[in-house]
Formats: C-alpha cells, structure tokens, sequence
C-alpha cells in the first residue's frame, strides 16, 4: 500500500536538467584541428619509416630505433615550428597521436627492410 504523507510534511523539491551550452562552430573547429595535427604526425611517421629502413640497411637497426624516438621527442618542437598549437588538442588525442606515430612507424620500417624494397 502507498505511504500516508503527514500533514506537515515539505513537498520534496523537483529537480529539472538544464543542458548547458554548446559551441558547435568551437567544437567543430578544434575536432578539425585535432584531425590536421593527427594527418601532420602521420605523414611524418611514414617518412621516418623510410629513414629508419634505410639507415637500417646501412648501418644497423639501432640507428633507425635512436631517429624513431629522437623524433618522437622533438614532436611538439616540430608541431610548433610548422605553426600547430598543440595546447588546443587534447592530452587524449596526442598520446593517441603519439601511438599511432610509434606504430606506423614501425610497420612501414617493418616494409623498407624487407626484400621488395631493399
């Protein structure tokens, strides 16, 4: 059975979601950022990959493992000298960025040392 209210009881206050505001022109511009700088890092990776095979079939692989990373620390250096603000991407997407940088990288170093490109 339902509860008796007492007389004197307070009605509880209803609570009603105000959504706050949304700047879709922000939103889109900085997601369209995001994307350019995550073009930017894909495109550089690839052309380490090719520098690191290359050093590789030189020298050894530990050249092309010391270019991989000595770039990935001079990321946002570079990201800064070619105008990129990487203050308006978020942490999640750089390290995001970061990792598809270490893995592309590596796969197209994985295909300059092999045979067909050798």
């Amino acid at each position: 059975m339902a509860k008796k209210r007492k007389v004197g009881e307070p009605k509880e206050p209803e609570y009603e979601f105000v959504p706050p505001e949304f700047d879709e022109k922000e939103y889109i511009y900085k997601d369209l950022y995001g994307t350019k700088v995550t073009i930017i890092i894909a495109i550089l990776a690839v052309v380490v990959g090719v520098c690191a095979g290359c050093i590789t079939n030189i020298w050894n692989w530990v050249g092309g493992l010391v270019l991989m990373f000595v770039v990935l620390a001079g990321m946002k250096p570079f990201l800064r000298l070619i105008r990129f603000d990487t203050d308006l991407v978020e942490t999640k997407t750089m390290l995001g960025n970061y990792i598809l940088y270490l893995l592309l990288t590596i796969g197209v170093w994985t295909l300059v040392i092999n045979p067909p490109f050798i």
